[in-house]
Order: C-alpha cells, then structure tokens, then sequence
C-alpha cells in the first residue's frame, strides 16, 4: 500500500535461526568498527543462548526463542557501545583456566600471560627457603596471575594484596571456584605493607600507564577497566617506585621479583629493580608482539 511504513525485523528477532543471528551480529559489529567481530559474535550468541561451541554448531538451524533473541539484541548493544565481550559476559578465561571479574578488576589480558610464563621458568631453576613454595601477588585483582601460578606450582601458598575489597572478593571467589581456597589468602593493603616475608616468588602487574596517557586508551579500557589499575602516575613508574623496595626486603635469598612492563618501561624498571639491590639476571621476556613484558630480578644469598 502506497505510503505504509513497514517496520523492519530486527537481526535477532524470534524465528531467525542461530546461525542466521550470528552472521548478522558479526556484520554488524564489523561495520562499527570492532575488532575480531567473528569471534565476539560467536562468544555473545553462545552466551545469549547458553550454547558452548558443539552446541550452536549442532543447533545453528534452530530458531531463536524470544527471551533469546531479547538477550541477544541487549548483549549487541552493549557491544557495539565498546563495552567488552568479557565486561558483558562477567568472565574472561586466563592460562586456560575461567575467572569470575568485577567492576574492581582488569580484564586478564594475554599478554600479562608472560608474566606467568617467566615466573614459571625461574621458579623452576631456585632453591626454595622452606618447605612449601610461597609465592606473593601485589595488586592481585582478579587473582589471575597467582591462581595460575599455584595451579601450576603444586603444593605452593600464595598471598594475593589489593587495595579494594571488591578486588578481593572477586579473587577469592576465583580461588575457591578453581579449588585452590586451601592455598591462597587476600589481604588488604598497599602493594606489599601488611605482607610478612620471605617468599620465593613476588609478582605483580602494577598500574603503569602515564595519566597523561588513559584519555587516549581505547574506549573499552578507559572507560570499563578501573583506574586505580591503570594510572601509573605522571611518568607510570609510581607503581614500580614504591613496590619494589617492598617486594625487595620480602624475598627470600635467591627468590625473584617478576613485574609485568609496559612498552618501552623494561629498561626503567631494570633501573629501578638494581637500585633495590636485587639483580638482573637475565633479559625481559616479550609478548606475542615482541614487547619485552615481563621483567625480572632476584635477592642473591648473603
């Protein structure tokens, strides 16, 4: 009829099959621009419609049943608004292992990945002081580097220390979820005040991104990562500054300091690390991107 307006089905409406509403979540994020908008449209729909992988593929002729559609449309908009798929979904996966986040928490990135990696690889060359493992995490967040570390370390302990409580909780919800509450504590400080030594391994993925620098981060980071674990200070080294000389006095001989670097930060922060007395042995490890990334020195016996 001349002059009607029809309205137009929406991508998810009820009656479009799962594969269907994949492909035209996938376009969409693509036209506005965002990253690997296969892989976040795979991730929203199979989370929208709480389908792992074998699922969708077996039930991709489906038909969306309203409530699904409805989740699906309400996890687009958030997407195509920046917010990440790991902020929508509440959970982000970390050295094969699932962690819960909060609004207090980094998403764990691959790239901090390194850190673990290189703890790892020392951990395996010292002589450790008692008879367990101890290993301390300074601004723990989501527990992310120190619950993957005692899943790969068995029978070590591990301290986690944060500044917020929400922090906290979160980390010791992962703990208890990955079933690794018996080896790991959380206490509120900061970085590593209330800690009482010695430990064998001290890591830690500190804020080191300069202030003047977070306006121009990407929108998924500045505006849904907190803040309190991104400012670094003027010059991003505050972080460094003061948890060094802590982590420093709290190693045991021959134990290791292992901090995650910022790019262009390793050879600051080695300054920083000889400066506490500890000694660098040994190169940064780079990410998948070369970056050197993960940064290291250790407490040499007396």
């Amino acid at each position: 009829m001349p002059g009607r307006i029809v309205p137009l089905a929406t991508d998810f409406d009820p009656g479009h099959s799962i594969e269907s509403a994949r492909r035209a979540l996938a376009a969409r994020l693509q036209s506005a621009g965002i990253e690997q908008p296969a892989l976040d449209a795979r991730l929203l729909v199979g989370a929208a419609l709480r389908l792992d992988l074998t699922g969708m593929v077996t039930q991709a002729a489906r038909q969306l049943a309203p409530e699904e559609a409805a989740r699906l449309e309400a996890y687009a908009k958030r997407r195509l608004a920046h917010e990440p798929v790991a902020r929508i979904l509440g959970a982000r996966e970390f050295w094969g292992l699932p962690f819960q986040l909060s609004e207090a928490t980094l998403v764990p990135r691959p790239d901090t990945e390194t850190v673990v990696e290189l703890a790892l690889e020392i951990f395996r060359g010292l002589t450790i002081s008692g008879q367990r493992p101890r290993i301390a995490d300074i601004g723990t967040g989501s527990g992310a580097i120190l619950l993957a570390l005692l899943h790969e370390i068995p029978g070590a302990f591990g301290v986690g220390t944060d500044l917020s409580l929400t922090a906290l909780k979160t980390a010791r919800d992962n703990a208890a979820a990955l079933g690794l509450a018996d080896r790991a504590s959380f206490v509120a400080c900061s970085y590593a005040t209330a800690l009482r030594g010695p430990f064998d391994l001290v890591v830690s993925n500190p804020p080191y991104i300069p202030s003047a620098e977070i306006p121009k981060l990407s929108i998924e980071v500045r505006e849904h990562d907190p803040h309190l674990a991104l400012d670094g200070g003027n010059d991003g080294y505050d972080a460094y500054r003061a948890l060094i000389p802590q982590a420093a006095e709290r190693l045991a001989p021959g134990g290791a300091l292992i901090v995650e670097a910022g790019q262009g930060q390793a050879r600051n922060i080695e300054t920083l690390l000889t400066a506490a007395a500890l000694v660098v042995d040994r190169p940064p490890k780079a990410d998948l991107a070369g970056i050197p990334r993960g940064v290291s020195a250790r407490k040499m016996p007396p």
